[in-house]
């Protein structure tokens, strides 16, 4: 049964600048929130939340979220923003546990499309286990956003040694969980028409039981680091870490792991599929002893069943991200300058 509130906001009703006055349409857009969030939420309406952490080093993240379509075949800008923020939090070795969730709202957005994101919020904080504490609202005029953008915050407890980019070494092994550039794929062929989005889904989901799983099972130290594969893909990360630990990473072409209608669709387009970016995907450093242990755990989580060794860090003291064809040849992947696709988040 609808409570009063979500009864007086019909489905009709579109936000408008009155609702970012601070006055009485302010208050009951914030209280519709509050509402829809429901367990989920644990703000008391004070200017700031108080916490109860049970360790003394916490993990702390900021993050910002635009995409075109907001809502799209499995997915929206609120599961993003919730997804995108916990696994920031679970690949430093955190266990998530409060997120912050402020929105900007371009006047005439249906209170109804604004009502079903924040229940994805909602749902999505509740698979990840994590809670809402505080948050914010702005009203902006017409053509000053695209419907919404979502800023969020994040906090997450430290239990045992976190994993870091600086522990990547020679000799250690590169794995990814799982598909890579399903999401692009998936927003840009809604965007165009392109007819591809029933059969790519994006791989949008929160990681941190997976990876918090790995963590429990792996002997500390073992795995080296960790990074959730977004915007730039594969290449943005194998970059990352070549700058930082001054070594050559080797990536296999026919390691990869990509849904054979991702292929086809990246074939068409022009595009290679280690740029595309993901929302739901692992990519690992792992010392050589542990790496088939890490992918069979993987393996056993509905996550990682797509789970491959990909490549290695090379001892060669060059910077740069190589791969190895099919053919046999070895091509420099060059990092990009801007994107190969237009911006879908």
């Amino acid at each position: 049964m609808k409570s009063p509130l979500t009864q007086a906001m019909k489905p009709t009703d579109t936000v408008v600048l009155d609702h970012g006055t601070g006055a009485r349409l302010s208050r009951e857009l914030v209280e519709l929130i509050a509402e829809i969030l429901g367990d989920t939420y644990l703000g008391t309406m004070e200017d700031s939340a108080l916490l109860e952490l049970p360790s003394r080093q916490i993990a702390f993240t900021t993050d910002s979220f635009v995409v075109t379509p907001l809502i799209f075949g499995n997915g929206d800008i609120g599961k993003i923003a919730v997804c995108g923020t916990v696994n920031d939090l679970a690949v430093s070795g955190a266990r998530p546990l409060y997120l912050t969730l402020s929105l900007i709202i371009e006047d005439g957005m249906p209170i109804s499309e604004l009502s079903a994101i924040i229940e994805s919020v909602r749902d999505t904080a509740i698979a990840a286990d994590v809670k809402i504490v505080a948050g914010d609202t702005k009203v902006v005029g017409k053509g000053e956003a695209d419907r919404l953008f979502i800023n969020t915050a994040g906090v997450g407890v430290i239990e045992r040694a976190p994993v870091s980019i600086k522990n990547v070494r020679p000799g250690q092994k590169i794995i990814l969980s799982g598909f890579i550039g399903n999401h692009s794929i998936h927003l840009l062929s809604l965007r165009e028409g392109l007819g591809f989005e029933r059969n790519i889904l994006s791989d949008c989901a929160p990681l941190n039981a997976m990876i918090h799983q790995l963590i429990d099972a792996v002997p500390a130290g073992k795995i080296a680091s960790m990074r959730d594969v977004t915007r730039g893909g594969l290449s943005a990360v194998l970059h990352e870490h070549a700058r930082a630990a001054k070594h050559e990473m080797r990536c296999e072409r026919q390691s990869l792991p990509i849904q054979p209608e991702t292929a086809m669709a990246t074939n068409m387009l022009g595009v290679d599929v280690i740029n595309l970016a993901n929302e739901g995907c692992l990519c690992l450093f792992v010392e050589p002893d542990s790496a088939e242990d890490v992918l069979r755990l993987l393996k056993t989580h509905p996550l990682g069943q797509k789970a491959a060794i990909i490549g290695e860090v090379l001892a060669t003291p060059e910077v740069r991200v190589s791969m190895l064809e099919q053919d046999g040849t070895v091509s420099t992947i060059e990092e990009l300058y801007g994107a190969e696709l237009p911006r879908l988040c």
